[in-house]
């Protein structure tokens, strides 16, 4: 019985023992974690950040900018009598010359008026005949005091009365005459008609302007001039400064993309509109293969001097927008975020220039965390390759 208590004893012990280192293993493994734990907090507590180096701005400055290709010369031309269309000779894409001739235009109601006009013009030819006839008789019987002078004056006036109605009915009839010139539409100039709106039989009013169908004019044709082109681009007001006599710009359109044309600098509005803060420029592209059509879209590249090559430059992504105007984000030697105040020059996609507020020794942070403030640490870090997006070299510590 001794011997099995003893037994028994051991066997507990044993049992307490092994629970015992158990529980030590357990408690150890606990802190060992717990301590893990509060080191990666500290860890992540401190941002990871990457950080550039301000650069020297380019010595060239490139814009690219969206256009619209224009007619050296376009004209709407409208109806300047109203009848109905009895034929037409030019249709689309029909290369004309000055004076061809469009189409024609039935005008009875004017024909009438014209020839009304040219009776009135001869009765009062008729009328003025008999009136200095009579004149020159009563001029002549005042010479032999035969009538008093009065009568020789009111003759004399009947006469010159008579004269001026001749010439009204003359004007009558060359406005008519003009009127039906305009019975045949014409070319302006030499082009290509790039529009027709009427056929055969229609009923077209005299006048100009768009106006609808019930009663106002309508435009019957349209010709333009292509042997050269206008291109009108809007200039943002930051780079106006580029639009110098002997710019010219690379124009590409979607129908000919391995194609570059060369476009060349005419003028500008010399204004900004206040909505887009843009200026109308205008320049000039020679065509004489005819190969751009008005109203095409163009992408617009310009290059010349920068103006401000003396400043920084930073990528965009790296700028801070504060209540207290644009920051950036800067990491001393002791690797503690600063924030500086900065006043911006011309602003891009990826690149933004400085005026004043940084030096090139200035380590800035590259896309700064929202939530990093004033005296933060940071730990500066190298992305992974393919993960730099902004085209400045980030140096820093591989994590």
């Amino acid at each position: 019985m001794a011997s099995m208590s003893r037994k028994h004893k051991l066997l507990l012990g044993l049992i307490a023992l092994v629970l015992g280192l158990y529980i030590i293993v357990l408690l150890l493994g606990r802190m060992a974690h717990n301590a893990h734990l509060h080191d990666v907090a500290e860890q992540s507590a401190v941002p990871n950040v990457a950080i550039i180096l301000p650069h020297k701005a380019d010595s060239k400055v490139s814009l690219t900018l969206p256009g619209t290709i224009d007619a050296w010369y376009q004209a709407p031309i409208y109806a300047q009598v109203s009848g109905y269309v009895k034929m037409w000779y030019k249709d689309y894409g029909a290369v004309v010359h000055q004076g061809d001739v469009l189409a024609e235009i039935n005008a009875p109601a004017l024909d009438a008026q014209y020839a009304q006009a040219l009776a009135d013009l001869d009765a009062q030819k008729a009328k003025y005949n008999l009136a200095s006839v009579t004149a020159n008789r009563w001029r002549a019987m005042g010479h032999s005091q035969a009538v008093s002078g009065q009568s020789v004056s009111v003759a004399t006036a009947d006469e010159q009365a008579a004269y001026a109605k001749m010439e009204a009915a003359q004007r009558n009839v060359d406005h008519f005459a003009a009127l039906e010139k305009f019975k045949q539409i014409v070319a302006p100039f030499d082009g290509v008609v790039t529009a027709r709106s009427i056929n055969v039989g229609d009923y077209v009013n005299s006048g100009g302007g768009q106006l609808n169908a019930t009663g106002g004019a309508s435009e019957l044709f349209t010709v333009a001039d292509t042997h050269r082109l206008r291109l009108f681009i809007s200039v943002p007001e930051i780079f106006s400064y580029m639009l110098t006599d002997g710019l010219t710009a690379e124009v590409h359109v979607p129908q000919y993309p391995d194609r570059i044309f060369t476009a060349k600098f005419l003028t500008a509005s010399l204004g900004y509109d206040p909505n887009t803060r843009t200026a109308v420029s205008e320049f000039t592209l020679d065509n004489a293969d005819h190969a751009l059509w008005p109203g095409t879209f163009a992408s617009v590249s310009l290059k010349a001097n920068n103006n401000a090559s003396h400043l920084l430059k930073i990528p965009t992504g790296s700028l801070v927008f504060q209540e207290k105007g644009m920051q950036v984000a800067t990491v001393d030697q002791k690797n503690t975020v600063h924030f500086k105040n900065i006043r911006v020059g011309k602003m891009a996609d990826s690149s933004t220039e400085v005026q004043a507020g940084i030096t090139a020794d200035d380590r800035i942070i590259n896309n700064p965390p929202a939530d990093l403030l004033e005296g933060d640490p940071v730990h500066i870090v190298t992305p992974a390759r393919g993960y730099n997006q902004s085209g400045w070299e980030e140096s820093g510590d591989d994590d």
